[in-house]
């Protein structure tokens, strides 16, 4: 029989020791496959977080280092979105009020607005564009409408010290610049998810604004592709599960928040991984590790 390497030694003891340091018996049982998966990850230097809580009960069914401040790129416009829903009710910031984008708005990356003709679009549109593709453009322009100091305010009032929309949208950001578009912790971050689920963040009315605008996302790329569901179309009820989810993507980072219902139980759910993005199998083994955690997730709901 041959003999274990060193390395898969070392990997199995950072596993476990993962495994005995944040979860319980029941989290290990339910999601051994994602904590392997990200034991491993960790092991070979990504920088690790992740939270699922159970959507009705709140317990906690799998956590990796939650408390920890991450790199969330675009799920911090959130945020932004949140303070839009809840200044729709003003009469001028309505959802039909037209915005122009300027030059100064210009930003490549994601998004469709950039490829398009139209110079103008209503406040609605363009947090449906954030919410269903992370469109860069729509971003700097609605961001620029309310202002960064109030997205940072309103944050403060839902009690988030751990979480931040930092900046706008740059195509590079230089030293006078924040490094990262936002932070976030995937303890905060599954608390206001839950919340919004529930109604609770600034109104009922507002919080479900925000999530029929995150419900248009296309991005499965991430914890969401272990569902099954189809990018582009999965609002209503497929094969019984329901997604809410906002991905983040830049250079080394990816990060996922999401609201999974299945016909047995709902979870809110975030990993978040950070790493040196110098080699494509390095990016290949962070989304495979969060599909794992996807399948883990998928189990328990459906």
């Amino acid at each position: 029989m041959a003999m274990p390497s060193q390395d898969s030694e070392r990997r199995s003891r950072h596993s476990s020791a993962r495994r005995g340091r944040h979860g319980g018996v029941d989290a290990t049982a339910n999601f051994g496959r994602g904590f392997q998966a990200l034991g491993d990850l960790a092991v070979d230097g990504v920088q690790v977080s992740a939270r699922a809580t159970d959507l009705v009960t709140g317990r906690v069914l799998f956590s990796v280092d939650d408390h920890v401040v991450m790199p969330t790129a675009g799920i911090g416009t959130v945020l932004l979105l949140i303070e839009v829903a809840a200044r729709l009710r003003d009469a001028d910031f309505g959802a039909y009020t037209i915005l122009d984008r300027t030059v100064s708005d210009s930003v490549a990356g994601s998004g469709l607005w950039q490829h398009l003709q139209a110079p103008s679009l209503p406040i609605a549109d363009l947090a449906a564009l954030i919410g269903a593709i992370n469109d860069n453009l729509a971003t700097n322009v609605l961001l620029r409408a309310v202002g960064l100091d109030a997205v940072r305010s309103r944050a403060e009032q839902l009690g988030l010290s751990r979480t931040a929309l930092l900046d706008l949208v740059r195509d590079r950001r230089g030293p006078d610049d924040a490094p990262q578009l936002s932070v976030g912790s995937a303890k905060e971050l599954t608390w206001l998810f839950t919340a919004l689920a529930r109604g609770e963040v600034v109104d009922a009315e507002a919080s479900e604004r925000v999530l029929g605008w995150l419900s248009l996302g296309a991005d499965l790329s991430m914890v969401a592709s272990a569902f099954g569901l189809d990018p582009l179309a999965h609002r209503s009820g497929d094969h019984g599960l329901l997604l809410v989810n906002k991905t983040g993507t830049d250079a080394g980072v990816r990060s996922e928040i999401g609201i999974l219902r299945g016909p047995r139980a709902g979870v809110t759910y975030m990993v978040s991984m950070s790493f040196a993005d110098t080699r494509l199998s390095s990016r290949l083994a962070v989304l495979d590790g969060m599909r794992a955690v996807g399948l883990d997730l998928l189990e328990y709901v459906h």
